[in-house]
């Protein structure tokens, strides 16, 4: 939102909606044209529009996240959390991420659809914390587990009130401005000024000061660092682990009902569009126990919509599902347990030998970035050209990631870990941290492919430790088959063949007990061993 005033331009910041880093960068983005960045204090111009018919703020319930699936409890994580802080000279911490938020509690909302989060904030001290949030969702169950964790609640809207008396009181505050919202930032300076300022003046009176918050002197001071709470979130324990293994296997089983459903109905020539397959598909799902959610929208693109790397279907503006197109159905869900995404490419037809040389490649860097060993602190970054390098060889990309973070029963995107072409994360990939695989190639105007698996990070047994160090490889987690009539076996090694055969006998193996007689002959054909051609 903005005005003109003289030759200047004036832009008016809603404070909330920004985090720190993005509203400073806006700052000197607009300053080097002579315009000024105003921030908004008490006044939010959207709701002076809205006025009464603004939307109800959700205040669903929200629910414990139980200790079998979470793998530790909260006074567990609140312990490591205040040795952080501790460590790092800090008094306090502002946590505003909802996942952090949820993952620390162990708690899971329903405020922001696909995510199980809600909408709070958590101050965390040496000796307790507070939780900042909407007590109409806190239900007898919630409040009792937070009671046990020493949490206090405070209302949602009271946040910034908190942080001003933290600063009154001294508080050497940690705050990852990356995440923590320019009024909180802003909040926290204009109070530190202000104490200072007391100071300055007492100082002149010779009034004595006392220490500041829990003991610590100096006075109130921003300790600016990105948030331990986000890479001890990434590595998984071995709950959450096997959260995730069993979550992926039932919902492996809904895919595969569901493409037998599809391929049925395509068969016998049943008009659908792209929204009817996606609403099936959540109704298999849905079937399956522990579903809560998809875990985003569905991209359900047929032909060259499957070329819009993220499409999302309308039902009035969608096109039906066309058998001689390729169609790229990319997918999650939120289980009690665990998160999915994967993303398969079929034909119901016959494919050109364009698409099947595509696919093909696209297959060998998901085998590629599968099968990879590397070392230690390695970032991710590092194996994104493994995924690249069949498509490179005839001068082809993509313009997306290869893969993200994903949480454990959370967030379908999570940092801080990646594997993208973007080297600025030096984020290194740990053990039982889970990340996406998913290397693709879109034509324009035609077709798009794209293999997505998730995997967890492991250690990988090599023969050598070059350096002491060890050596770290992946553990597949999403079992669903990869249409085989989309290969060139010709362009495949003997490795890459044998690497397909083993995915497709472990699918076998591992989702075949979750499905009735009607679904095993579309999996075991599915599954069938390719022969080599070499």
């Amino acid at each position: 939102m903005f005005w003109l005033r003289g030759v200047e331009l004036a832009l008016i910041l809603e404070q909330f909606l920004f985090s720190s880093d993005a509203a400073e960068e806006l700052k000197g983005a607009i300053a080097e044209k002579n315009h000024e960045l105003v921030y908004l204090y008490d006044t939010n111009l959207v709701d002076e529009i809205w006025k009464e018919s603004r939307p109800k703020p959700p205040n669903k319930p929200i629910r414990v996240h139980d200790l079998k699936y979470a793998g530790v409890d909260v006074a567990s994580k609140l312990s490591s959390l205040r040795s952080e802080l501790i460590s790092a000279g800090s008094s306090a911490i502002v946590v505003s991420m909802l996942d952090e938020v949820a993952w620390l509690l162990n708690l899971r909302g329903n405020d922001v659809p696909h995510s199980p989060v809600m909408y709070a904030y958590l101050v965390v001290d040496v000796n307790g914390a507070k939780l900042f949030i909407d007590n109409s969702k806190v239900t007898p169950e919630v409040m009792d587990h937070l009671k046990n964790a020493g949490i206090e609640l405070r209302p949602y809207e009271s946040i910034l009130s908190e942080i001003e008396s933290l600063a009154a009181q001294g508080a050497h505050l940690w705050l990852d401005t990356s995440s923590v919202n320019a009024a909180i930032i802003n909040t926290f300076m204009s109070a530190c000024d202000r104490y200072f300022g007391s100071l300055k003046n007492k100082s002149k009176n010779n009034t004595k000061t006392c220490d500041g918050f829990n003991g610590q002197s100096g006075g109130p001071t921003g300790v600016y660092r990105m948030s331990p709470i986000s890479l001890e979130k990434a590595v998984k324990n071995h709950a959450e682990l096997e959260g995730m293994r069993n979550s992926h296997l039932r919902d492996a089983a809904a895919l595969a009902q569901f493409w037998v459903w599809l391929e049925e109905e395509i068969q016998k020539d049943v008009v659908l569009t792209e929204v009817e397959v996606a609403d099936k598909l959540l109704e298999f799902r849905s079937k399956q126990a522990g579903f809560l959610d998809t875990s985003f929208d569905t991209i359900s693109g047929s032909g060259a919509n499957g070329a819009i790397i993220h499409y999302k279907p309308e039902a009035d503006t969608c096109s039906a599902v066309d058998a001689k197109k390729l169609f790229l159905l990319d997918s999650g869900a939120q289980y009690i347990d665990g998160t999915t995404d994967i993303t398969r490419t079929v034909h119901f037809g016959e494919p050109t030998a364009r698409q099947i040389e595509c696919f093909t490649r696209v297959l060998q860097g998901h085998i590629a970035l599968d099968q990879a060993v590397f070392p230690e602190n390695t970032p991710g970054f590092v194996l994104d050209a493994f995924a690249r390098s069949s498509l490179w060889k005839i001068g082809l990309d993509y313009r997306h990631g290869t893969g993200h973070g994903v949480g454990a029963a959370l967030n379908v995107h999570e940092g801080p870990q990646s594997i993208s072409f973007r080297f600025g994360n030096m984020t290194p990939l740990q053990k039982g941290m889970v990340v996406s695989n998913e290397p693709g190639y879109y034509e324009d105007h035609a077709f798009g492919i794209r293999i997505e698996n998730l995997l967890c990070v492991k250690d990988a047994d090599t023969p050598n430790c070059f350096g002491g160090i060890g050596y770290l490889g992946f553990e597949k987690l999403t079992f669903v088959p990869i249409q085989s009539k989309l290969v060139d076996l010709s362009l495949l090694s003997v490795a890459e063949i044998d690497w397909l055969n083993d995915y497709h006998s472990q699918v076998w193996e591992k989702v075949s007990s979750h499905l009735g007689n009607h679904f095993l002959l579309f999996l075991h054909i599915r599954c069938m061993c390719m022969g080599s051609m070499l």
